[in-house]
């Protein structure tokens, strides 16, 4: 074992800030990371023990100790659940051998489930090692486990013909993209990237970021910040070394934009992120994707290298005084990631904890230097602005709202999938164009987003004064329990907390209590004036975005639906209220009181 992570270690020249990188190379190697690996680490990199086991037992998909040869997480995301989700569970129990959080007898595998992998326009859909497989029944979860245990790997059951793994056709044979409706901004095929950049080279980097200023584009990560400003601000910084991160770790429910702008105009991406370098001075670029999409990683790296034998990456692109190239980072499950400086710390080698801000990333970020932090949509967007300009890009949409938003759409619709809209559309239009009927609820942003009612907010308008979607709309049509979607959302937001602030780390469960109250019939209208107070408390108190929208599910429900709360209200007229449980607060008084009078006899 020596030997090999003393390679590994020479592999990244025992930098302490590539520990996430060494961690994944050492499990990919042994299936685990060992105590004795972790011993190695320790001396080889100047860090004590419990630095390295912080950062790994923070991941969701690293391991510490043997977890099965093969080990597959099945998706349990709300949408799973209302396409056999519960059916497939139960078979994967039965045909592997064990319960979920075990390990089969054999040692073959090990059964888990996770949160979104991103597919949710395919569920059921589960991950086996690197593997994903879609559209689960319970006889093909057990085809699935049934090949393997006879010897075959996940990639051999998915890929019989062994199709290389860096070509977009191994992508696709694994995983639909469903584009339903595409426009002028993605997945367009008129691109020549050799010019673009040659006309960009053309330009002041100052002229860049004006054109990108000009289109009043705004980051499509959620919080919709100004681009442009952005790449100005970090431009002005007074300091030699700069970095450009995409930040794909789309983590959200029920969102899968970027996994598809990544396998089908992954270039997009990157010359967007070389416009960025070019603007604000930077040489080192990275992309962070997120462990669920680990079977794009070659197919990425494949068009990357691709760029660079053209010239368009490296060192003088394109025989000019610039030099850019992108590596790729993997996460390794961690939902909280997806805020900005979360992810500085993890591309650091660290626990996903986010910082306290200020100072910002364009100030301080990635190694202590400015960086550009922008999503997989915002790069693909700036590379049409680049190339088009920014009174083209302006004229889409409307006046306040430039420019057009990729929804992800699944749920109780026909037609689930990828939509290209211009800001200004209702939302009844789009509920038309995916062919939803009988729709409740649509829950906007995913579960960190808002919940509305198309009857009240049929006509609302897709922009940033009014529904400011991040690209996710997860619909539900009349047969559907919201409040055990409420539940299933905040049960996320429990499990994903980093932990590091007590309002998001405690309030989530009190939270998550409360809907427990409601679902069983207990609670009454204290509970849910104390479900809004508590709420608030957490959005205000909270250090990042998750536990600053964590308690939308509730909050957001109760206000478009009270009628499904109040009718759960208990109707009890005792004086204790009804989720008081006198049996469960009085027993370990009365066990202590039968253990005394035992041991007197």
């Amino acid at each position: 074992m020596e030997k090999q992570i003393k390679e590994i270690l020479q592999r990244y020249k025992s930098d302490k800030t590539r520990l996430m990188d060494i961690l994944w190379d050492i499990q990919n190697l042994y299936g685990y990371i060992s105590n004795e690996a972790v011993s190695e680490l320790s001396a080889a990199l100047n860090l004590s023990k419990f630095d390295i086991e912080e950062t790994a037992s923070f991941y969701h998909f690293f391991l510490l100790k043997t977890a099965g040869k093969h080990q597959i997480y099945l998706s349990n995301t709300v949408i799973a659940k209302m396409n056999g989700y519960d059916e497939v569970y139960k078979a994967l129990e039965d045909e592997v051998g064990c319960s979920f959080n075990g390990v089969s007898d054999d040692g073959i595998f090990g059964l888990f489930d996770t949160n979104c992998i991103g597919l949710s326009d395919q569920e059921p859909a589960m991950m086996i090692d690197q593997v994903v497989f879609t559209r689960l029944t319970p006889e093909y979860a057990r085809e699935i486990i049934e090949e393997i245990r006879s010897g075959k790997t996940p990639e051999e059951v998915i890929n019989p013909n062994m199709i290389p793994k860096s070509s977009l056709a191994y992508v696709d044979n694994m995983v639909s993209t469903h584009i339903q409706r595409t426009g002028p901004v993605f997945f367009r095929q008129d691109r020549n990237y050799r010019a673009l950049i040659m006309k960009m080279l053309g330009s002041y980097p100052e002229e860049v970021i004006g054109i990108v200023q000009n289109s009043s584009i705004r980051g499509r990560g959620g919080a919709g910040f100004p681009t442009g400003l952005k790449w100005k601000l970090c431009s002005e910084t007074e300091v030699e070394q700069r970095y450009v991160i995409c930040n794909a770790d789309e983590g959200e429910p029920g969102t899968f934009k970027d996994r598809v702008i990544l396998t089908r105009s992954p270039k997009d991406v990157f010359f967007g992120m070389i416009s960025c370098a070019y603007s604000i001075g930077s040489c080192h670029g990275i992309v962070y994707l997120r462990a669920e999409y680990w079977y794009l990683k070659e197919y990425l790296e494949d068009q990357l290298e691709e760029m660079r034998h053209e010239g368009l990456l490296g060192d003088k692109i394109l025989g000019q005084e610039f030099n850019f190239d992108i590596r790729i980072q993997m996460g390794a499950g961690a939902y909280v990631c997806g805020d900005e400086t979360a992810l500085l710390e993890s591309c650091e080698g660290k626990r996903g904890a986010p910082r306290l801000k200020p100072p910002y990333p364009v100030q301080e970020g990635y190694l202590g230097k400015p960086t550009i932090i922008n999503n997989v949509e915002t790069f693909a967007a700036v590379s049409r602005i680049v190339a088009k300009g920014s009174d083209w890009y302006r004229a889409l949409g409307t006046e306040e709202s430039s420019g057009t938003r990729l929804l992800s759409v699944s749920g109780d619709c026909d037609y689930p999938g990828i939509y290209m809209i211009e800001w200004g559309i209702t939302l009844n239009e789009v509920l038309r164009m995916v062919g939803a009927k009988d729709t409740q609820a649509v829950q906007v942003s995913g579960p960190s987003g808002e919940c509305v009612d198309p009857w009240k907010d049929g006509e609302r308008i897709f922009c940033y004064s009014d529904l400011s979607c991040n690209g996710s709309l997860m619909i539900f049509d009349n047969s559907r329990n919201m409040l055990e979607v409420v539940r299933d959302f905040i049960e996320f937001f429990v499990d994903e907390s980093c932990g590091t602030c007590s309002p998001c780390r405690s309030g989530n469960v009190d939270l998550l209590h409360k809907i427990n109250l409601i679902v069983d019939g207990k609670a009454t209208q204290e509970d849910l004036d104390e479900i809004v107070s508590w709420g608030n408390i957490i959005k205000s108190t909270s250090r990042c975005g998750l536990g600053m929208t964590s308690p939308n599910p509730l909050l957001t429900t109760l206000e478009k639906f009270p009628r499904l709360y109040r009718r759960k209200l208990s109707k009890s007229t005792d004086v204790l209220k009804p989720s008081f449980d006198m049996h469960a607060s009085t027993s370990v008084h009365e066990n202590l009181h039968r253990r005394t009078q035992e041991e007197t006899k």
